[in-house]
């Protein structure tokens, strides 16, 4: 065998060009007897896999417990928010705190906390009586001091900028802490009084007209974030069975042989039956549900249901006149190579957002999850319904009806029915005069695409259009991107009708001119009898109104007309006034001494500072907390600034964005190692510009939807990435690789090939997710918003965009315009010397 090269063509390039066929080929060779295996042993492969749901089915009822720590699955897990915290209980501990007013500074501990809200027009502190009646001390001040109330008052009015005097309230709140320490039982007990609690402001409301009352306990961020999954269990359901319809009746035809409803319909109980094993391997490992699970059965549907109709496709292309086993074995060479590539990405990208890097608990579960999904799943699409194929095939080549298992009687016969029974009961064949080389060209999606679609989206008129429309798309999708908020608001995961919501949103209106409360602690000894100190003091803490036991010692100093300008006066007088005085006894808990022999000396102390804010109180917190750490650096005096929010927020933006960069990056890895080993180098280059497209425009609108990056939608951005090589890959290959002689013809025939099993998978992927829109959650609302985009942009991009870009877009087709003028002329040729050798052959033709 000899090889001839084309004058100027690269030895390498062939070669490279060679080992990317022989690889191709190896890979439909293998998935070819991959399918004879399935279609030799069809019982085999369909009990397996049904054994293995039936044995880890009942691991989910037996072992299914819920997350029970928020903070654990939510907030980062790498960050210096908790290093702080740490320190800070161990220079004041928990159980010498809670007598203070601030004293959720570590922790919040079990609590209880409620929201006295007025008419609109009137003054809660009017309402006395009821309020003493819910709590008769709150506003008892028994030792007269001055303290900061911010926080407890809302709707402030006072009469003019320079007198403090508060002089109407529209709104008040209470917080009440239980002391447990740790200990299981306390936990409980406290737990019980939590639920009381919330009981009773129930009861209270019903008793009070006059005012409002709004409860929260530290129970209720996790009970309301876990009722999302309660609230959404029948709306999956509805889901289930809007998808189940749409594949159904989108693999259904007229041709009663050929159709394959069940097929559809079983394509859909197969990524379902898999999800529920994969759910099963979850719970044995001792994984615990949370609400963002619920991601897992649309995002495993809509890459196993594309798998799914892609067989269905490659079945349709297959020869009618072969056995339907070597069919199946010819649709499994077809389409097994691109879906196990496919599924491939979905596995290395998701594996990444499952690696150590990912410092957030519930993506990372999430992805742990879905990656057992995805191998399940590709091994329950060409085990178990490889054999529901070649059961259908076996129907279909003994010419059953598809839906009656009958056979389909003779034309003879079905000449003396009636008209609807000759409907029903005839195939293909018997509804034409004449034979069609493919009578599956028949099915309505693919008579759809090729008679009318792919006619209209290639016409010269059309194109200007669908530039414009790129054009506006890619405007939208830049401006969102520009816009993008971190999500660190808990909040955003919670059930939207839940008390949580409904506390928060009222704490953010009238509660919003300050910051959390934060705990700046000086951890190491200093001379804060010293000037220069004080001022240093006096600078970090300018900004902020700040409940200080230096700033009341100072002036109790001035007062006092007391002189403590060395260590010794300022610590005694510390010591033996300051603190015994009634009305500061209270920062006893605030300052840490250690005695040498006779000589005492401050080792640490606490001082409490908050912020002016505005409405979007969330953002300036992290700014504030972004300014206050460098300085702890920069200045002399050693501190630490700590709220319990912080663990919340503490680099929140890098630590869901990384999550995606380490999926963007796997997907480039993925498709740079396959540029040189499979299908066509321009196929690999088209895609990453595709998916870049698909992911940049979804962030985008995203974005512009209001919709902050959260968990939630940090992972539908990483299925975004898979969801889009899923559908425009296959598209993509068949078309750089096609013979026709100009691009248009090359993009119809893709369409023509690939269309079908696209459109029905999206329009099934977005029928599905059509009841998430009735569950009252932030949760679904997020994963319905982004999980719409992902789907709407994808179908532009492979219906509209792709089809016209890629006409006047390399590659170019004139080479395959070229070979095939050189075989003309060559078979011209030998024909002329066959008829100059036989001149006889022109006299008998």
């Amino acid at each position: 065998m000899c090889f001839l090269r084309r004058p100027g063509a690269s030895a390498s390039w062939i070669g490279w060009r060679m080992l990317r066929q022989v690889i191709r080929r190896g890979l439909q060779s293998f998935c070819h007897r991959l399918g004879l295996c399935v279609s030799r042993h069809p019982v085999f492969f369909l009990t397996v896999p049904a054994v293995l749901t039936i044995i880890f089915g009942f691991s989910v009822l037996n072992r299914f417990q819920p997350e029970s720590d928020l903070e654990r699955l939510v907030a980062p897990s790498h960050s210096l928010a908790k290093i702080e915290r740490s320190l800070a209980g161990s220079l004041f501990p928990l159980d010498q705190s809670k007598s203070q007013l601030y004293s959720d500074l570590h922790t919040p501990g079990r609590y209880g906390r409620v929201i006295l809200l007025s008419p609109p027009g009137h003054n809660i502190l009017l309402q006395a009586e009821g309020i003493l009646q819910t709590h008769r001390a709150v506003l008892e001040m028994k030792d007269g001091r001055s303290t900061f109330i911010g926080h407890q008052l809302g709707g402030v009015d006072v009469p003019n900028s320079k007198d403090q005097r508060v002089k109407s309230a529209r709104a008040i709140q209470i917080t009440y802490y239980l002391q447990t320490y740790g200990s299981a039982t306390q936990d409980l007990i406290g737990e019980k009084w939590e639920s009381e609690f919330c009981k009773l402001m129930r009861k209270l409301q019903e008793e009070h007209q006059d005012f409002q009352l709004f409860s929260l306990a530290s129970f209720s961020l996790w009970r309301d974030f876990h009722k999302t999954s309660i609230l959404a269990r029948s709306k999956i359901l509805v889901s289930l069975v809007l998808i189940l319809t749409t594949a159904t009746l989108s693999s259904s035809m007229k041709d009663c042989l050929r159709s394959k409803p069940f097929l559809g319909l079983l394509g859909v109980l197969t990524v379902c039956i898999s999800s529920v094993t994969a759910a099963g391997i979850f719970f044995i490992t001792d994984g615990k549900y949370n609400s963002t699970l619920l991601g897992i059965p649309f995002f495993a549907m809509g890459h196993g249901t594309k798998g799914v109709f892609e067989l269905l496709s490659g079945w349709r292309r297959t020869r009618e006149n072969l056995p339907f086993k070597d069919r199946v074995a010819d649709a499994y060479s077809d389409v097994m190579v691109t879906y196990t590539m496919t599924s491939s990405l979905y596995f290395i990208t998701f594996g990444m957002g499952a690696s150590p890097f990912t410092n957030i608990e519930a993506v990372k579960v999430f992805c742990q999850n879905m990656c057992v999904s995805i191998l399940l799943n590709y091994f329950y699409i060409f085990s178990f319904f490889g054999s529901c194929l070649v059961f259908a095939g076996q129907l279909e080549q003994n010419r059953y009806h598809s839906i009656f298992c009958c056979k389909i009687p003779s034309a003879e016969y079905l000449d003396r029915k009636p008209v609807w029974f000759q409907t029903v009961m005839s195939d293909g064949h018997q509804q034409t005069s004449h034979h069609e080389t493919n009578p599956y060209q028949n099915h309505f999606i693919q008579h759809f695409l090729r008679e009318h679609y792919n006619e209209w989206i290639t016409n010269i008129y059309v194109k200007p259009f669908v530039v414009i429309l790129y054009l506006i798309y890619a405007s939208f999708s830049f401006m969102g991107c520009l816009q993008i908020s971190d999500g660190a608001n808990i909040i955003s995961l919670l059930a939207s009708d839940s008390p949580s919501v409904s506390y928060a949103i009222l704490q953010q209106e009238y509660f919003s001119n300050y910051s959390p409360v934060i705990g700046f602690y000086v951890y190491e000894p200093l001379e804060y009898w010293n000037g220069t100190v004080q001022e240093d003091l006096r600078r970090l803490c300018s900004g902020f109104t700040a409940v200080s036991w230096v700033e009341q010692y100072y002036q109790f100093l001035k007062v006092s007309n007391i002189s403590a300008s060395n260590k010794s006066d300022f610590i005694s007088v510390l010591q033996n006034s300051f603190l015994k005085k009634p009305e500061f006894q209270h920062f006893r808990n605030d300052i840490i001494f250690s005695k040498a022999g006779d000589e005492s000396n401050i080792i640490a102390s606490r001082l409490y500072l908050v912020a002016r804010t505005s409405r979007d109180k969330q953002k300036e917190v992290i700014e504030v907390l972004d300014k206050l750490r460098p300085l702890s650096l920069a200045k002399s005096i050693r501190f630490i600034v700590f709220n319990p929010s912080f663990v919340f927020m503490d680099h929140y933006g890098l630590s869901v964005t990384m999550p995606v960069l380490i999926a963007g990056f796997g997907v480039l890895l993925m498709l740079i190692l396959t540029f040189f080993l499979v299908i066509h180098p321009l196929g690999n280059f088209w895609l990453i510009l595709s998916v870049t497209s698909i992911e940049l425009g979804v962030l985008g609108l995203m974005t512009l939807w209001n919709v902050d990056m959260d968990c939630i939608s940090i992972l539908c951005l990483i299925y975004t990435l898979n969801f889009s090589i899923d559908h425009c890959a296959p598209l993509l290959y068949t078309f750089v690789l096609a013979t026709e002689h100009t691009r248009t013809q090359c993009i119809k025939s893709s369409l023509q090939e690939h269309g079908t099993a696209i459109l029905q998978n999206v329009t099934s992927f977005l029928i599905g997710l059509v009841p998430l829109l009735f569950v009252p959650s932030n949760l679904t609302f997020t994963l319905f918003k982004c999980l719409l985009l992902t789907g709407s942009c994808t179908l532009l991009h492979c219906f509209v965009i792709l089809p016209v870009f890629l006409t006047f877009f390399p590659p170019s087709k004139k080479h395959h315009k070229k070979k095939k003028r050189a075989k003309r002329k060559e078979r011209e040729e030998i024909e002329c010397i066959e008829i100059q050798e036989n001149p006889d052959h022109v006299t008998t033709v």
